[in-house]
């Protein structure tokens, strides 16, 4: 396993983060025998950071990291979340206190690594969005946040990058969020760079530029589109969180890039990886994981390292024909 540093916090974390969300859902879905084995497998493959979040299951993913981490012999970092409800931005110090007291309860801890603001970034709030004013005004979202944090209940505080991609610039830019987990695949890297004329998707407007200039931590989330770059098997979970796409439309361009590529550079899902762990400014990528196979295919991937620069260039061709259309 190797280790990247985690932005200005100067921490060491392993290129893989296990994801313990709905989509993967080993820790949700899967007996208490089999989580057990599979966290213990990845710690002790050298994956040292573990990310969860109240929604996760609604609770079920903290509660099984808390019984979980007490049987492994290590601690590794750990990351969840705060998702605001909308309905109530008047008490947005509240909210944020609350939800994390009852994080760390069902995570028997009392303090974790990471807090993350899980609401997505809009011009207009509702619906579970909020805007940059919600985050960054008086007593907004970094003022509760930064609070816990100087309460010893978070070393560091970060923020979900997904919504409007200029609303997300502007949280980014305040400066004030140690890591944001940000949108980054195969199938819509434009997080990272600029986007050819005739390329489709959500344009995440190089998002990661920001996060750089910053020294906020990225953290690369959704790496296997949902599970469309890993499979062609769908399992009912997919939820896609991106504007101008859909599922089936994911499938297609999934289908083009990995056509392009074909079976050289290892697996569906290794392909995936080792594009994502191509970028240096990615920290970690966040991988969700269904069953212990995924996770051994994942490690195997993550050591074959970043993609060589012909494979890059094939992507190029893909990304300037929209994806064969």
């Amino acid at each position: 396993m190797r280790y990247r540093t985690f932005g200005r916090t100067g921490l060491q974390v392993s290129e893989l983060v296990f994801g313990g969300g709905w989509v993967g859902g080993v820790l949700i879905h899967q007996d208490d025998a089999v989580k057990l084995d599979t966290l213990r497998r990845a710690i002790g493959a050298g994956m040292n950071w573990i990310d969860t979040a109240p929604s996760y299951g609604k609770g079920q993913s903290e509660k099984a990291l808390g019984w979980l981490l007490e049987e492994i012999d290590s601690t590794p970092y750990l990351s969840t979340k705060v998702m605001l409800d909308t309905a109530r931005l008047d008490d947005i110090a509240g909210q944020v206190q609350r939800s994390l007291h009852e994080s760390l309860q069902r995570l028997d801890r009392d303090a974790v690594d990471l807090v993350l603001l899980h609401n997505m970034i809009e011009p207009e709030a509702g619906a579970g969005a909020v805007t940059p004013n919600d985050v960054l005004r008086a007593n907004g979202a970094a003022d509760a946040l930064e609070r816990v944090r100087d309460q010893g209940l978070t070393r560091y505080i970060g923020m979900t990058a997904l919504g409007d991609a200029t609303s997300c610039r502007a949280v980014i830019d305040s400066g004030r969020f140690d890591a944001a987990q940000v949108y980054y695949n195969m199938l819509n890297p434009s997080a990272a760079r600029a986007m050819p004329a005739a390329w489709s998707g959500q344009d995440f407007a190089e998002l990661m530029t920001v996060c750089t200039a910053h020294g906020t931590a990225i953290m690369a989330i959704r790496v296997f589109a949902a599970g469309v770059l890993a499979s062609e098997v769908r399992h009912g979970r997919e939820v896609i969180v991106t504007r101008e796409t859909d599922l089936t439309t994911e499938a297609r361009r999934a289908r083009a890039v990995l056509e392009a590529l074909g079976d050289r550079y290892g697996t569906r899902a290794q392909t995936a990886l080792r594009f994502v762990l191509s970028n240096p400014d990615v920290a970690c990528a966040v991988i969700g994981l269904a069953e212990p196979a995924h996770l051994e295919e994942a490690l195997a991937g993550e050591a074959l390292g970043p993609l060589p620069q012909e494979a890059l260039d094939a992507l190029e061709q893909v990304y300037a024909s929209d994806f064969g259309k």
